[in-house]
Order: C-alpha cells, then sequence, then structure tokens
C-alpha cells in the first residue's frame, strides 16, 4: 500500500505586510510547511503505521521547494521519502496548473492507494486543490476528513457535516482533504531531524513526468484596501449619563447600526 501526503511549502502570510495602496510585500516572509499540512501527514502516518504502507510526500512549486531545509521539515514528520516537482514555470501557475501537476507526479509514483493533503493552503486557502487533483486522477474525493482506516481498496473514512459526522466506505483510489482539527501534529524531535536528513528525496522538473508547461498563468494586475467610511465625528455630552445613552441609541439608530 502506498499513501502519498501532497503538502505545500509557502510564505506565511502573517509575515507579510500590506502598503497603503493595498500591495502585499511577501519579501520577509519565510517560507515553511503550509499550516494545515501537518495535520495531514499526522493523519496519513497513523493509517500507515496501522497498514505497513509507504508514506510518500509530494509537493510541486518553483525554485526553492525542494530546498534541503524545506525537505527535511515533512521528512522529520514522519514520511518515508518525498517527490518534489521543481520547476520555475510553475512560479505564477495557479490552482489547475498545480493540480495537474501533482496528478502526474502520484502517477510517477505508481500504485498510490490514497492522496491526503491538508484543509487548505496558508497563502491561498481555496481549498481546491484536492477535488481539482482527484478530478485528474478519476478518483473519489472527500473533504472534511477526521479519521482514516482500512486497507487498500477499501477504506472507512470519517468526516465533519453540520450536527455530527458522516461514516463512509469507500472502495478504489481517493482524495482525502484532512479537517483542521482532524489531528495533533506532532513537534519532530532532534532524532527526527537527524533521521529526515538519510531519507530520500527524488527531484523532478515538469518535463520529466511527461507533461508541457500550462500556458495559463495567474497574475495579479492591481490592488486596493476596502472602500473606508468617513468617520462622523459626533461627540455625546455625558454630563447627564441617562441622556447621553438615549442620544447614543438614537444616533445608532439612524446610522443603522441597530
Amino acid at each position: 500500500m502506498k499513501i502519498v501526503v501532497a503538502y505545500k511549502w509557502a510564505c506565511d502570510p502573517q509575515e507579510a505586510t500590506v502598503g497603503a495602496d493595498g500591495t502585499v510585500d511577501w519579501s520577509r516572509a519565510k517560507p515553511g510547511v503550509s499550516d494545515y499540512d501537518p495535520v495531514a501527514i499526522e493523519l496519513a502516518r497513523r493509517l500507515a503505521e496501522a497498514t505497513g504502507a509507504e508514506l510518500i510526500g509530494v509537493t510541486a512549486g518553483a525554485k526553492g521547494v525542494g530546498a534541503t531545509i524545506a525537505c527535511k521539515a515533512v521528512l522529520a514528520r514522519g514520511l518515508d521519502r518525498v517527490v518534489v516537482v521543481e520547476d520555475d514555470e510553475l512560479r505564477d501557475a495557479g490552482t489547475a496548473e498545480l493540480a495537474a501537476v501533482l496528478a502526474e507526479a502520484v502517477r510517477h509514483i505508481g500504485d498510490v492507494d490514497v492522496v491526503i493533503t491538508g484543509d487548505s493552503s496558508v497563502d491561498v486557502a481555496g481549498k481546491m486543490v484536492p477535488t481539482t487533483l482527484a478530478g485528474h486522477l478519476g478518483w473519489a474525493a472527500l473533504a472534511e476528513v477526521t479519521a482514516v482506516s482500512g486497507q487498500p481498496g477499501s477504506l472507512r473514512v470519517d468526516r465533519a457535516v453540520p450536527g455530527g459526522v458522516q461514516s463512509l466506505e469507500v472502495s478504489g483510489p481517493a482524495v482525502l482533504a484532512a479537517s483542521a482539527d482532524a489531528a495533533q501534529a506532532r513537534v519532530p524531535g532532534m532524532k527526527d531531524l537527524l533521521a529526515a536528513g538519510k531519507k530520500p528525496v527524488e527531484n523532478l522538473q515538469i518535463a520529466d513526468l511527461g507533461r508541457p508547461a500550462a500556458n495559463a498563468t495567474v497574475t495579479v494586475t492591481g490592488t486596493a484596501r476596502p472602500a473606508r467610511k468617513a468617520r462622523k465625528n459626533q461627540f455625546l455630552d455625558t454630563t447627564n449619563p441617562a441622556a447621553a445613552a438615549a442620544e447614543l441609541v438614537t444616533a445608532l439608530r439612524g446610522a443603522g447600526a441597530l
């Protein structure tokens, strides 16, 4: 059995800054494993340990995603090996292109039984890659997964739904998007980090997958801050608290706030 975890090496928006014109400056934002991906790795690791499966990480992106620090960051969390598609043709790639390349990487690995992803990526948060990836593979897709067990070709999947938990039997390969709280991601120790440096990493480019680069790209053409309403600068005389309170209520109602 082979279990693949699709992860993303991305910059943290919390470290980006926004200029007065709305332009986002990413220059000081450090890249790291996307916030929800450690949860997916932990969920996959538990399934791998229960079934004796090989646990493989896969990612795609521009130069940097295959850096030693990036690979060790995920290998230290329990992956057996990683496959990295590192190609500057993917620098401006959108969801569709990334999902298509990930699908080719999964085919390259071969005999994969299940792909597990995080809830969403920290930088885009579109939640579209898992289903798009499943579409390219022709596999079933399930989101908000909280638990998974079973054997190849017969998985039991629990997923969060409004008001409870839905249990499903999945036959055949599938792409599962883990819910944000599906598992408590473990923190790698020094032993894990040292072992990660000895695990295999396979570096590929788009051409190695027999797939031409996509013609479609996504380009930011403009940014703007949300419009702000002008302040009313209305002051209340609080000498008489009761009268001030009544005046405040009247003002709020007049502004449509109540």
